[in-house]
């Protein structure tokens, strides 16, 4: 996604200047929303199952959502400071569960084999 499309600053009478993105960018992002969705859908529709179709939907839903956030949300204009504060959170959580999921299966079988000897 390009971000050739600055915003227009407009000035209104009792208030201080503020910037418009242009209508074209959001009818952009409202078809590719569209697009993605109707993927989403099609993933039950030709009846992929498996680990492919949670990798599908999971992916459609992250697209979808960082587009939501990029653009309806502004994220796309804002400083980068207030990017990473609200991005970094989820990233350090989500590594976190990554390495409890990981630990999870050594717990779990430590646990099988001592238990396993004390009976």
């Amino acid at each position: 996604m390009n971000h050739t499309s600055q915003p227009v600053p407009v000035e209104m009478s009792d208030h201080p200047p503020q910037k418009l993105h242009p209508i074209g960018v959001y009818l952009k992002v409202w078809g590719y929303l569209f697009i993605l969705s109707t993927m989403s859908y099609l993933v039950d529709y030709f009846h992929i199952s498996g680990i492919a179709r949670w990798l599908l939907i999971v992916t459609f839903m992250l697209l979808k959502a960082g587009l939501i956030v990029a653009i309806f949300m502004h994220m796309a204009w804002e400083r980068l400071a207030l990017v990473y504060a609200i991005l970094v959170p989820p990233l350090c959580l989500a590594v976190l569960v990554w390495m409890m999921t990981i630990e999870s299966g050594y717990t779990f079988w430590t646990r099988i084999l001592f238990f396993d000897q004390a009976g």
